[in-house]
């Protein structure tokens, strides 16, 4: 057996259960047969994991980050938002078709998290680390479209995974591609809708705090239209 840096060992395992739990199942991925798959020692896995809790929440990351790379990955450094959120979000979709055995064991490190009490922290994981994914897909749109959103960027973001995962599982469930790329594509006209770009917001800003300036009724609409309202006093916002 080859001598291989800590990080480059866990790279291994990690792709090999991947391997095991897309063919077989979560439930075929034990620390056996990952070992058996990597064709190292049951010593080794023991070595760079913990315990299977702490595997299986870097497969889930795992998954995550390359949903994320692939689409992301001819992003161009300067585009209309619109055309950037369509361009991620076709790559994305093309790489969810392709790897159709971790699209579904995502769903099974879910559902096994939530049964299990002491796996939970493997589902929470997987959210954290899928909107902190999506927030960052938000940002270079930012960057590279020149724009800002009308909500605040984590809400845009979950509601990306949301999207992304509703349309994956029924996919999953029906087989349509076609289907689930034309309500991913609908998804994301509405995502376009959000962004405003840096110099409206500039100056919606700047009428909407200056108190000496005139605004006319139509302006008035405008800003209110892009403004998200303000919850009443007592009124608990969404997290």
């Amino acid at each position: 057996m080859n001598r291989l840096p800590v990080a480059e060992r866990r790279e291994q395992l990690i792709e090999a259960a991947l391997n095991v739990a897309s063919r077989e199942g979560i439930d075929g991925a034990t620390v056996r047969a990952v070992a058996a798959e990597a064709g190292v020692s049951l010593g080794v896995v023991h070595y760079c994991f913990r315990d299977k809790d702490e595997l299986l929440r870097s497969m889930a990351h795992t998954i995550t980050e390359r949903n994320l790379a692939r689409g992301m990955a001819e992003m161009p450094e300067s585009a209309p938002a619109r055309d950037l959120i369509l361009g991620v979000l076709e790559g994305l979709w093309a790489n969810i078709r392709a790897t159709r055995g971790p699209q579904l064991l995502t769903y099974e490190l879910t559902t096994t998290s939530l049964r299990h009490p002491e796996l939970r922290q493997v589902g929470v994981d997987q959210y954290v680390v899928s909107w902190a994914a999506a927030e960052r897909f938000l940002e270079e749109v930012e960057r590279a479209g020149g724009v800002t959103w009308r909500v605040p960027r984590h809400l845009v973001a979950r509601s990306i995974i949301a999207a992304v995962d509703g349309f994956s599982l029924a996919w999953l469930v029906d087989g349509d591609e076609d289907a689930g790329y034309q309500g991913l594509r609908l998804f994301a006209e509405h995502l376009a809708g959000l962004a405003v770009p840096l110099d409206e917001e500039a100056l919606l800003a700047a009428t909407a705090h200056d108190p000496h300036e005139p605004r006319s009724d139509a302006r008035d609409a405008q800003v209110h239209s892009l403004v998200p309202p303000v919850a009443p006093a007592g009124v608990t916002a969404l997290a």
